[in-house]
């Protein structure tokens, strides 16, 4: 007789067993129930077929019992889906996982911090919120890749997300900027500056955010009636602004104006103007997007956009807490208004 606890007993009719997720798997009842519950004397085939058995019969175990098996409750999972030397170098996510803890922390919830880039990282990631080892989750920082909207819906765990999601954006709960209206105002504080060449440094393609500001920007330059062929895009990182930077100035040589998606990047293109000899703002008027510390501090300081992550984050945490505390709260969407905050750079 197995030592191995009843994970999936009882379960929902209908509902797939560890018995068959074992079957399917080719290994024993006990070997799944280990390669589930994360257990170590497993083999690393015997744990990618599990897993594979896992997700084609869609099986979560049973929670009451889970609980029993790992003692793990009370904590939230916050996933960042991004390499772990951009989230500590980057203070949007120091800002985040600051006003998330301290939101949680109230309710006597521990945050679980959940790091991963693409591949097998990534692959680890999921398996940990499939096995139920948090309570909920609040993604961070997504990109069209991703699969986590996919599997939180699919699993029906507890989710909120910062920053709109690519998909399931009516089935999951989740906060962000009006970043569509920031890069209109980014463009127009520009073309009200006279600049009549204009150019941007978008996000990436992958975020909702780079794929929307830049948006933004368009429609500004088309109402305005200008060109809106002036355009690098970036990651979100200083050296990403830099790189962009540098692809603008040999492409436009006439550029007057720069709208950037985000403080850092913009930091690394002042950093290129300075070095062709470009002065901001008398050649070259300079915006940012973010308004987390550095903008203030940079030479000049950066007009910028103002993301107010530590409201939306406070808020991505509320939403989770309502769909933990009441069960089956609806999904939820809330979007925030940036505000323009005039500097030197513009």
């Amino acid at each position: 007789m197995s030592d191995e606890p009843d994970v999936d007993a009882p379960s929902p009719r209908g509902a797939a067993t560890l018995d068959e997720v074992a079957r399917l798997a080719g290994v024993s009842r006990a070997t799944a129930s280990r390669a589930i519950n994360g257990g170590s004397r497993v083999s690393e085939r015997a744990r990618v077929a599990v897993d594979d058995a896992v997700r084609r019969l869609g099986y979560t175990p049973n929670l009451a019992a889970r609980s029993l098996v790992t003692r793990r409750t009370g904590s939230v999972a916050l996933v960042v889906p991004e390499p772990d030397e951009r989230v500590f170098s980057d203070p949007f996510f120091a800002r985040t996982l600051h006003v998330v803890t301290r939101v949680l922390s109230e309710r006597d919830l521990q945050v679980v911090l959940l790091i991963a880039g693409p591949g097998e990282q990534e692959e680890r990631m999921l398996r940990y919120l499939r096995n139920r080892h948090s309570d909920g989750a609040i993604v961070v920082s997504h990109h069209r890749r991703d699969s986590f909207a996919d599997q939180l819906v699919s699993l029906g765990l507890p989710a909120s997300f910062i920053g709109r999601p690519w998909r399931h954006d009516d089935e999951v709960s989740w906060v962000d900027t009006d970043n569509v209206a920031g890069g209109r105002e980014a463009a127009r504080l520009l073309q009200e500056r006279g600049c009549r060449r204009i150019a941007t440094i978008a996000g990436p393609a992958d975020m909702t955010a780079g794929v929307d500001r830049l948006e933004g920007w368009r429609q500004a330059m088309a109402d305005a009636g200008h060109a809106d062929d002036a355009v690098a895009r970036g990651d979100f990182t200083i050296e990403g602004g830099e790189a962009a930077c540098k692809q603008l100035l040999a492409e436009h040589p006439d550029v007057d104006g720069i709208a950037v998606a985000s403080d850092l990047m913009a930091l690394g293109a002042l950093r290129v103007l300075s070095a062709a000899g470009r002065r901001v703002p008398d050649d070259v008027a300079v915006t940012g997007y973010d308004d987390l510390g550095v903008a203030e501090r940079s030479d000049p300081p950066l007009t910028t956009l103002s993301n107010p992550i530590s409201e939306m984050a406070a808020e991505a945490a509320r939403l989770l807490l309502a769909q933990l505390e009441g069960g089956s709260a609806a999904p939820r969407r809330v979007v925030f208004a940036p505000t323009l905050v005039r500097r030197a750079s513009a």
